[in-house]
């Protein structure tokens, strides 16, 4: 079975509990909820040490969290960051984000 992971960053949340796992055709995808972008690290030695053959990071990761994933893993899987398309589409982002006046 191919399993890998898929990491979000989603405030007040738990990462014990806040996940999905869909298991079909051969593939284990796992979602998992972060409090925030400095949780990834463990979490990500987690899903590996649980079988988690690699890891997607969401677009809203500050980049260098990919690189601290890789070495607390020992760069035993690949981990990859999901990009948005464009400026418009960070400041779009930035804007859902935005607090409400």
């Amino acid at each position: 079975m191919i399993s890998w992971a898929f990491i979000f960053e989603a405030p007040e949340t738990d990462p014990g509990t806040d996940r999905l796992v869909i298991e079909r055709g051969g593939v284990r995808s796992i979602v998992v909820a972060v409090p925030e972008q400095s949780a990834v690290v463990q979490v990500a030695v987690d899903l590996v040490r649980d079988g988690a053959q690699f890891i997607e990071l969401c677009g809203g990761f500050e980049p260098v969290w990919a690189g601290r994933v890789v070495e607390a893993t020992g760069g035993s899987v690949p981990v990859g960051c999901v990009g948005y398309a464009g400026g418009a589409s960070i400041a779009r982002l930035a804007g859902v984000f935005a607090p409400e006046e």
